[in-house]
């Protein structure tokens, strides 16, 4: 488990930047800012942010630039840049609570493609696959019960804002359409962890990656706002909410949480990475009930529970595949015949020498 523990602090604290992601970007289209400007925005001063760091940690230690590398840097800002105007788009017709539910998507698109790309063996034979399977599984299961079950109240504080809450989610006119961008959200988000992957394999600097995702998503969504966004004043930024949030995406959203997901997912994997997903939910109940005055339903701790039991599966399996402990039973069985085989000999072989 010492190998995945500090992973697993990053991706906690890059989960609840997340989730403060997608308050703040919320908060920043109703006053007006366009999801497309927002991306370029947040994307250009976090390459501006990354730029001096990531070549100064990395001065000694960089890996040759191929053009095959600049290939998969430039795809990978491709997915990301259409990953994050799906994901703005589908919070703004619909509620961060839709958003921050759907991103539990990305661990079962994400195991499934890496078992496609051949990142993970899917061999049944094998305990920390079933651990990891199940737990992927249950981890999801367990977001969806925090999302669409409620039960009893068991902490209430503010009964007025869950009533408030209530009434702005049915006046979603477009709640389908913003579910099936946040759809699309998750299916590229999964597709950007594989791509990802394979590229830290051949070019493991992890902030220069970032910084070239960055810095590509900028001039790709640049491009997009240039010919769907016309009007001038869309591009102003007052001292306002908008402001605010564009400061806390490229700080905490471009610059750190991507940084930290990259550096775990170099060590450990995409599904790794991706099974923090349902976490993120956990997370935006906790914010609200603490800062926002939410009621704490019993839906909530089931839910909790159930992601806990998930997550513990999943951590199982992963530390017994960094031990090399799991081995297949018919080879446990070849060995413990060649080991018998072996004493048969030695038995013989001393029979001969008395």
């Amino acid at each position: 488990m010492g190998k995945i523990a500090l992973p697993c602090v990053g991706m906690v604290l890059a989960e609840c930047a997340q989730t403060g992601l997608i308050i703040v970007s919320k908060a920043a289209m109703s006053h007006g800012m366009s999801n497309l400007i927002f991306v370029f925005y947040s994307n250009a001063l976090a390459s501006l942010i990354l730029l001096p760091f990531s070549f100064l940690v990395h001065r000694s230690e960089r890996p040759p630039f191929s053009f095959s590398v600049l290939y998969g840097l430039f795809l990978l800002g491709l997915l990301g840049c259409f990953a994050q105007i799906f994901g703005y788009a589908g919070i703004h017709y619909s509620s961060p609570t839709l958003g921050t539910a759907l991103l539990n998507l990305i661990p079962g698109f994400t195991f499934i493609l890496a078992i496609i790309f051949r990142m993970e063996e899917l061999d049944w034979r094998r305990s920390t696959t079933v651990a990891k399977s199940v737990g992927t599984v249950v981890s999801i299961a367990g977001a969806f019960i925090v999302t669409l079950y409620k039960g009893h109240p068991l902490i209430m504080k503010n009964s007025e804002s869950d009533v408030f809450h209530e009434q702005s989610l049915s006046q979603q006119s477009n709640w389908f359409i913003g579910g099936l961008f946040l759809a699309a959200d998750c299916l590229l988000s999964s597709a950007w962890l594989i791509v990802q992957a394979s590229i830290l394999k051949n070019f493991p600097v992890e902030l220069i990656v970032v910084f070239y995702y960055v810095f590509f998503v900028a001039i790709q969504s640049a491009a997009v706002c240039l010919v769907m966004e016309r009007n001038i004043s869309a591009w102003s930024l007052k001292p306002d909410a908008r402001l605010i949030s564009v400061l806390y995406s490229a700080v905490f959203g471009s610059a750190v949480q991507v940084g930290i997901s990259t550096w775990c997912l170099q060590r450990t994997g995409p599904v790794f990475v991706a099974m923090f997903k349902p976490l993120g939910i956990v997370i935006a109940v906790a914010v609200g009930v603490i800062f926002f005055g939410d009621t704490f339903y019993l839906g909530n701790l089931v839910g909790a529970v159930v992601i806990v039991i998930g997550f513990y599966l999943v951590m199982w399996g992963k530390a017994k595949e960094n031990m090399g402990i799991d081995v297949r039973l018919e080879n446990s069985d070849s060995s413990s015949q060649n080991v018998s085989l072996l004493q048969d000999k030695m038995i013989e072989t001393e029979k001969f020498l008395q």
